[in-house]
Parts: structure tokens; sequence; C-alpha cells
């Protein structure tokens, strides 16, 4: 069944441009979660997603009540909730391979919502900008036509992507907003930071540098946050990057040099050096073949537990 807006099927032969202007509500929307201030999202409650994760859950959850993910420059953030079980969804899309991403969440919001008759799927588009290589663009049509291949009825409710998340300093474009966060209890989604986005960030990047396919990293059941096993070999000129000043880092290891956020060389840099230290993770990081599993204490902020308590 197609992807729905209001109730009218989406026409993807025509330019995005045309779908905005014949839903002016999507706009509108876009708007006003545009005029909003990005808000500090605090550890307390929070699960992070990184790039190529996801996260499912619902309102039940005791642990977890916000989902969140930021850095996003041509990526898009994506928001899939069920109405009548409260399933709700986030990842961070970088286009590596977009149908099969958009399969592997409806399957695991639909997991969730079997028991529920009532109810519909609800789709939340966020990120990218006009980047020079229309790279945001390319994204947002692969995510369109990603939700209308799927069987059941998806309703497209935000679409703050691309053109309509685009702001224009001295002729360079930047995204409006970078990050978001969802609230699994009330849905309320908005503009959001995070001053922690662990727990294991920089094992967590490595994972996505080296190549990672979209990884669910939570089991809302167990309410458990389970990092890896993640295995890959040496990081191709590993010493070459990190001699790299930050210009050049910047330049080559971004899709959007220009627009980045300012901690984006650092990330990279932390990121590049973990990988140096761990080139054999099935040595140094998991030799036992097992996750790194965390869960969330009384503080609300997470604790690795050990396997052999579970």
């Amino acid at each position: 069944m197609p992807l729905l807006v209001n109730g009218a099927r989406v026409d993807l032969s025509r330019p995005t441009g045309d779908m905005v202007r014949a839903h002016p509500q999507l706009e509108e929307k876009a708007k006003l979660l545009r005029s909003q201030p990005a808000q500090i999202v605090e550890p307390k409650g929070l699960l992070y997603v990184q790039q190529r994760e996801f996260a499912v859950t619902t309102p039940k959850d005791g642990s977890v009540s916000i989902l969140g993910s930021d850095d996003a420059t041509t990526c898009h953030i994506v928001v899939l909730r069920h109405t009548g079980s409260g399933a709700t969804c986030l990842t961070h899309c970088d286009g590596s391979d977009t149908e099969a991403e958009v399969s592997l969440i409806m399957s695991s919001v639909k997991s969730f919502s079997n028991s529920s008759a009532c109810g519909r799927l609800e789709v939340h588009l966020v990120g990218g900008f006009n980047d020079d290589r229309q790279l945001s663009q390319k994204l947002t049509n692969q995510l369109l036509r990603a939700f209308d291949l799927q069987p059941e009825d998806v309703h497209l409710v935000t679409f703050c992507v691309t053109e309509l998340n685009d702001r224009e300093e001295q002729d360079i474009h930047f995204p409006i907003i970078y990050g978001i966060a969802v609230n699994v209890k009330t849905a309320e989604i908005f503009p959001a930071t995070f001053p922690e986005k662990g727990p294991d960030e920089d094992l967590r990047s490595a994972h996505v540098l080296t190549g990672a396919p979209l990884t669910n990293i939570y089991d809302a059941k167990t309410e458990q946050l389970r990092i890896g096993p993640y295995f890959w070999g040496p990081f191709p000129h590993v010493d070459f990057w990190l001699e790299q000043d930050d210009a050049q880092i910047l330049q080559n290891l971004s899709t959007s040099p220009l627009a980045e956020p300012p901690h984006f060389v650092s990330h990279i840099r932390s990121t590049l050096t973990f990988l140096k230290e761990h080139p054999f993770p099935s040595q140094s990081l998991f030799p036992d073949r097992k996750p790194r599993i965390y869960k969330k204490n009384e503080e609300g902020l997470w604790e690795q537990v050990c396997s052999d308590k579970i």
C-alpha cells in the first residue's frame, strides 16, 4: 500500500516541491518545527541513536522515555510510530541501503504492534539541506520511494527535509535542524542536542566508519542497550588520516564540509584513534563474542552489566 498524506497517495513521479505545494500542511508543520529552539536533552531516560543505528520501544518502557539523534547534515533522521501501540522507532539514515533499512524499521515497529487492531503507521522525516552534491535530495527521494513500496499504509506526518530544512548564510547552505528527539510516552517530536552520546560512543562510531549495515541497538523487552559484538580489520591508512590537519579531514571525510557542526573533526579523530588502538576488536573488545550490555540505573543513566548476570 502507498505512502499517504491526509489520506491521499503521494505522487512520487513529480518533484518533492510539487508534493509540498499539493499538501501545504506539510510546509506548515515543517515551519513550526524549524521555529523551535533545540532543546538540550540530558542523559536521564535518553537512548541516543548514532548514524546507521536504530532503536524501537513502547510507552511501557520503564527505562527509556526519549529516543534521539543529531549531527545530521545530509543524513535524515526518521521516526516511525504506530499510533495504536505507541511503538516508536528512531533511526539515522545516510543513504547506504535505504530500501532495506526502511523494511527493517517497519518490521521492528510492527513486531510491537500486532495486538493493536486500531491505529496507523506514521512517519516523520527530518534532516538534510540544499547541499552542493544534492545528496540530501537523493536521500529524501529514496526514503519516500522506500516507504511507498511497503505493504502497509504509511502516513507522512512530518516532512522537514532538504529544501524545507535549509538556511543560507553568505552563499553557503546549512541545515536548520541537525538533531531531533521523540518522547516515546507523548509522541512529541522536537529539535534537540545531546551533551552525552554514549555509552561506547567511539566503538559505535568505529562500527559505522568501517562500513556497518543498519544495526538495532536496543532490546525493549529486557530494556537493555546491546552494543556488538562488532568485528573489523585494520582500518586502511589510519596513520595517514591521523596525521592530516583539520581542513584535510573535514574536506575528505565529510559529505558536506562547510555545514558540519564544530565538533565533527574532533569526533572523527577520536574514532580513528579508537580504530588504531583496536585493529582487531575480536581480540581486544569482544573476545567472548558477546555484546556489551547496558541497563539504566536508578538515576536513569546507562550502566554496564556483566553478561553472566543476564
